[in-house]
C-alpha cells in the first residue's frame, strides 16, 4: 500500500477518535444529565444521543473504510461484504432504538415530535440510511442482481454513502447544540455563560466533526483503494459488450492485435474499473 503509514496513523487516530465521541456521550449524560434508564423520563431521552453516537457516527464509520484496510485485501470480496453489511445492520439497529427512546420520551412528556430542523434531517438520514443498507443487500451482497445494474448503481451507492454519513455529522451537531440549549437555560447556567458541561460537550462536537473529516478523506484517497481481485478479470459478453464480474466494472477496447496463426485481427481486452465501482466502500 502506497503511503501505508500514513493509512495507519489515521486509521487509529480514528479509531480512539470515534471512542472518545463514545465515551464523551456516556459521561455527558451520566454526569451532567439524569443518566440512563427506560422509564420514558429524561434519563431515557439520554439514551438517544448516546446511541447515535455509536451507531450512527462511530459504527457507520468503520463499515465505509472496513474495505481499505490492507490486512483484509486478501480475505474475500463476499467475506467483507458481510462485514461491510453486518457493520452497518449493527448501527442501524441502534439509531432504531435511539428513535424509539426519543419518541418515547416525548409521547410520555407531551413534547411535540418532529418539529425542529434536527429532527427534520436526522430522520431523513435514517430513512435513506435503511434503504441503502436493503438496495446494498439487494443488489450487491445477494448474486441475483445483473451486472450492468450494479456497474449503475454504484456511483450512486458510493455518493448516497458519503452524504448520509455527512449528513448525521451535521446532525448530531445541531441535535447536541439543540439540547444543551434547551437544558441549560431553564437552569441557573445558561449556555451563553459557557458553563463546564457545555464546554465538554462542544469538546464532543469538535471529536465527531474531525472523525468524520478523518473517514472521509482515507475513503476518497485512490492510492488507498481495495485492489481488483483476480477472479473479478473474470469478462463475460453481454449485449455486444464485454464487463468484468465485479460491480462497477467495464471491459472496453484498447489496443487491437494481430493474430498471426489465423490471419484475421482481433481485439484485446483490458480491465478498466469505473473510479466509483472500484471504491465500494459504501
Amino acid at each position: 500500500m502506497e503511503g501505508y503509514w500514513l493509512f495507519l496513523a489515521l486509521l487509529v487516530s480514528a479509531l480512539l477518535l470515534g471512542f472518545l465521541s463514545v465515551v464523551f456521550s456516556l459521561v455527558w449524560v451520566l454526569r451532567y444529565r439524569e443518566g440512563l434508564a427506560w422509564n420514558g423520563a429524561a434519563a431515557e431521552f439520554n439514551w438517544h444521543p448516546v446511541l447515535m453516537v455509536t451507531g450512527f457516527v462511530f459504527v457507520q464509520g468503520i463499515a465505509i473504510i472496513v474495505y481499505r484496510l490492507p490486512w483484509t485485501w486478501k480475505c474475500s470480496k463476499v467475506l467483507m461484504k458481510l462485514i461491510h453489511a453486518g457493520l452497518n445492520t449493527i448501527a442501524l439497529t441502534l439509531v432504531i432504538i435511539s428513535l424509539v427512546a426519543v419518541f418515547d420520551f416525548h409521547n410520555t412528556a407531551k413534547i411535540p415530535n418532529m418539529y425542529s430542523l434536527h429532527s427534520w434531517i436526522g430522520l431523513s438520514a435514517v430513512i435513506l440510511y435503511s434503504l441503502q443498507l436493503v438496495l446494498g443487500f439487494a443488489v450487491f451482497l445477494l448474486p441475483f442482481a445483473p451486472i450492468y445494474l450494479r456497474a449503475k448503481l454504484m456511483p450512486i451507492h458510493v455518493y448516497s454513502g458519503l452524504l448520509i454519513f455527512g449528513t448525521v455529522i451535521a446532525t448530531v451537531l445541531m441535535g447536541i447544540t439543540e439540547k444543551l440549549i434547551f437544558a441549560l437555560n431553564r437552569g441557573p447556567t445558561p449556555y451563553s455563560t459557557f458553563p463546564e458541561e457545555a464546554t465538554f460537550v462542544n469538546t464532543l462536537g469538535v471529536l465527531v466533526v474531525v472523525y468524520g473529516g478523518i473517514i472521509l478523506w482515507m475513503v476518497t484517497r485512490p492510492h488507498w483503494k481495495r485492489p481488483l481481485e483476480q477472479n473479478s478479470k473474470i469478462q463475460q459478453k453481454i449485449g455486444g459488450k464485454y464487463e468484468s464480474n465485479e460491480e462497477g466494472a467495464t471491459m472496453k477496447d484498447r489496443e487491437g492485435i494481430e493474430n498471426s496463426e489465423f490471419g484475421s485481427e482481433t481485439r484485446k481486452q483490458n480491465l478498466k474499473l469505473d473510479d466509483a465501482g472500484q471504491r465500494s466502500t459504501m
